[in-house]
């Protein structure tokens, strides 16, 4: 299955012209080849594109985007600043739960995923 399969239909109807432009073929087979080659790359390619499987685009309220790169394995799942369940928030992930916490009386998530965030149905 691949990433574009994974996407919730929504997406798949938004970007199935864009899936098949060169630029995008091209990023695909270099990242491949950056694979074969024995390097790691994140998050792995079942995560891909995870936001696209988690939130319908009519659902989408807020995007995060950010430029801080993971630093090391198991970290990255295709969500931005998340990490999985169980592995150690990130400091960048830290700063985005205090500013919740001071500016809008937000409690700190339990840990750094933020799955729940990319699947809510409302707003705060």
């Amino acid at each position: 299955m691949t990433a574009f399969d994974q996407m919730d239909r929504s997406w798949q109807e938004l970007l199935q012209e864009e899936w098949k432009k060169t630029y995008m073929q091209r990023l695909f087979s270099f990242l491949a080849q950056e694979v074969a080659s024995g390097k790691e790359v994140y998050p792995p390619a079942s995560d891909v594109f995870n936001a696209f499987h988690h939130t319908p685009f009519d659902r989408v309220r807020v995007v995060i985007m950010g430029q801080d790169p993971y630093s090391g394995p198991g970290q990255a799942h295709g969500l931005s600043f998340s990490v999985p369940a169980g592995v150690p928030t990130p400091p960048s992930l830290q700063n985005i739960f205090k500013e919740l916490s001071s500016d809008l009386g937000v409690s700190p998530a339990k840990d750094g995923s933020l799955v729940h965030w990319a699947n809510r149905v409302c707003c705060y």
